[in-house]
């Protein structure tokens, strides 16, 4: 948890430095991230959550948006971007898990403040098994990952915090979408009622 913290806060620096540079990467990024195909494979996709044990989950019914950031590792330039809106898509569907859980946003005195954060590390390497000689080797696998955050608006702590990791798979935005919804409903079955 102490990890998500300390980069939810290098975001938020990030994001208030340089709020346009960042965002427009976070939504390219996205897009990479969460494309799948039509059959929304989601067997790559590991979702983790830490929720503060002396959180009162149910006593919080309003919302408010921090914002969002965004941090690309590619170094030969592989990322194409996205042809939909991702910061929308993203906002949607976690207003949408809220809304299933009947709370609203607000921007008068909320009682919680919501965050997220995408990355993309395009030079990432993973273990594969060459088929053709049963050896195992280092491959170029593209990684992705999101982290949701909510706050206490009040203390300012994080109380719940979220992150899903994928391989990138540049297989169109239908499908991105599909993963995108199939993420946050994972994430979000991780919260606290």
């Amino acid at each position: 948890m102490v990890k998500i913290v300390n980069l939810i806060a290098e975001i938020s620096t990030i994001w208030s430095c340089n709020m346009k540079r960042v965002l427009l990467l976070g939504l390219a990024v996205s897009y990479l991230f969460l494309s799948g195909c039509s059959t929304i494979p989601t067997d790559d996709i590991k979702v983790v959550s830490e929720s503060d044990p002396k959180a009162k989950f149910s006593g919080y019914k309003t919302y408010a948006w921090l914002g969002s950031a965004g941090v690309l590792l590619d170094p030969e330039g592989q990322w194409k971007p996205a042809d939909f809106d991702i910061d929308a898509e993203i906002t949607f569907l976690i207003n949408k898990e809220f809304r299933n859980r009947n709370m609203l946003e607000t921007d008068k005195k909320p009682d919680l403040i919501v965050s997220y954060v995408l990355g993309v590390n395009m030079a990432a390497l993973k273990k594969k098994v060459d088929p053709k000689s049963n050896i195992t080797i280092l491959k170029n696998v593209p990684q992705g990952a999101l982290i949701v955050a909510l706050l206490d608006a009040e203390s300012g702590f994080v109380i719940w915090a979220a992150s899903a990791t994928a391989e990138i798979k540049n297989l169109g935005s239908e499908q991105a979408k599909k993963r995108l919804e199939y993420v946050t409903s994972q994430m979000f079955k991780q919260l606290p009622k």
